[in-house]
């Protein structure tokens, strides 16, 4: 894989690790993360080897969000003028579709939170399709603390995570949430003991979904997003028509074989995306 300078990148067969390693930075996202993680996330996606990624992160810290350097550069904040502020505006376009690219892949995202995730973070990590957490992984929507609103999809997906009420209380009274209430209230699939019984159990759940058929995992990431931002009519339309496009009779029969002789599937990987002008 590619060297990033604001993570690291692993694989192990069909899982793939993105791990935060600026701990001392307390693993705040600079202006390089923006450019390189959608970079990261789409070429796994494209190439269709991996079957999930595990994001998680070195050190006390899961992230502070954004780092202090993007707030202390003049050229990058300008808004005075119209003209200023269509750039901003584009510009910070770009930093929303840096987390979508987890929605947009092929594959689910897992959220391993070892620590405090504050500000960008929790913008992150609501992109992701799973989030787990140890005891000290609290959670705050930091932007209102210092005279912003969080713009980068916290307040469009978390609410669809959690009660709205309570969405609407964290991100108006910038109080920080506990990782049992997080747990309590669905935002955490569970709350492990410690780092290493996170790093096992979210292994575990992502070497389960990787011994899934590929297509088949693709097509529930595809209905589930779907259906978030549809009617049930809809989705159940788009639900259809999606099977139909995805049906592998090849896959049906090796899962039925496999569940027979007591053994994991054998599948194919998704085909790589050849998109225009590459090569």
């Amino acid at each position: 894989m590619s060297d990033y300078s604001s993570f690291a990148l692993s694989l192990d067969g069909p899982i793939a690790r993105l791990t935060l390693n600026r701990p001392d930075k307390r693993n705040t996202m600079t202006p390089a993360f923006w450019r390189e993680l959608p970079e990261a996330v789409m070429a796994l996606s494209d190439a269709g080897e991996t079957r999930v990624l595990i994001l998680d992160a070195e050190g006390p810290v899961f992230s502070a969000g954004m780092d202090i350097s993007v707030f202390t550069n003049p050229d990058a904040l300008k808004t005075d003028g119209p003209a200023a502020r269509e750039a901003f505006m584009t510009a910070a376009t770009a930093l929303q579709d840096a987390f979508t690219a987890f929605e947009r892949a092929r594959f689910p995202v897992i959220a391993a939170v070892q620590g405090p995730c504050v500000g960008g973070a929790v913008d992150m990590i609501t992109a992701c399709d799973l989030r787990y957490g140890t005891p000290d992984a609290w959670m705050r929507i930091e932007e209102t603390n210092i005279a912003m609103f969080a713009d980068v999809g916290t307040l469009q997906r978390l609410p669809g995570l959690i009660p709205e009420g309570v969405a609407r209380e964290l991100a108006y009274t910038g109080e920080t949430l506990s990782p049992e209430r997080a747990e309590k209230l669905g935002l955490y699939n569970g709350v492990l003991a410690d780092p290493e019984s996170l790093r096992a159990h979210v292994d575990a759940v992502a070497e389960k979904i990787a011994s899934k058929a590929p297509l088949t995992i693709s097509g529930v990431k595809r209905s589930f997003l779907y259906a978030r931002d549809h009617t049930i009519a809809d989705s159940l339309e788009h639900a259809m028509t999606l099977q139909a496009s995805l049906w592998s009779t090849d896959d049906i029969m090796e899962a039925i074989t496999a569940r027979g002789e007591k053994r994991e599937g054998n599948f194919a990987a998704l085909k790589p995306v050849k998109r225009m002008g590459q090569g």
